[in-house]
């Protein structure tokens, strides 16, 4: 095989990951930024997020295999793909991320000095700006209406495309990241 030559990953669904996790035969990598690791991940996993992900970091020993998760797929793909290019062949994925795990009813963890969800932390966020943008607009200030409008579309583009840009601001202030130093 040549090194240029991309494997597709295999996935694992959240009963079978389990199964291996009790056989402490799995490196559980979630490559979620830290705030999200730090408020709910599966035991046993290590955070490397994929906006800072280094391949060259992960230390698979011979009888481990490698999983990678996030949320829903998207980033663990990439994660996966970034492996790859490295020379990592055996990679799996878990299926529909940790939403699945936690479907099964699956234990995870928390750090008990975590912030509030980076979900919460954006609909506050856009919330304000957008109540905010309104009062100017009604104030006479008619960018304010503009500020309104754009945090508005960003909410939509973030709804179709599964990423969204103020999330990924918001995990990078320094609150969000100083949880982020469990693993």
């Amino acid at each position: 095989m040549t090194q240029t030559q991309i494997l597709t990953p295999q996935t694992i669904d959240a009963p079978s990951l389990k199964q291996w996790l009790d056989h402490k035969s799995v490196l559980l990598i979630d490559v979620r930024e830290t705030v999200e690791y730090a408020n709910s991940h599966i035991p046993g996993a290590i955070c490397h997020p994929l906006s800072s992900f280094e391949p060259s970091q992960i230390n698979l020993h011979p009888d481990q295999r490698l999983v990678l998760y996030c949320r829903s797929g998207k980033r663990s793909a990439l994660a996966a793909e970034q492996l790859n290019a490295a020379g990592f062949t055996d990679i799996t994925e878990l299926q529909c991320g940790i939403a699945a795990w936690e479907t099964e009813g699956y234990p995870v963890e928390q750090s008990p000095s975590a912030p509030i969800s980076l979900l919460r932390q954006v609909q506050i966020t856009a919330g304000t700006l957008i109540v905010l943008g309104t009062l100017l607009g009604a104030l006479g200030a008619e960018w304010g209406l503009l500020l309104s409008g754009v945090i508005g579309m960003g909410l939509i583009f973030a709804s179709i495309t599964d990423s969204c840009v103020m999330g990924m601001l918001l995990a990078k202030l320094p609150y969000n990241q100083r949880v982020g130093q469990l693993q």
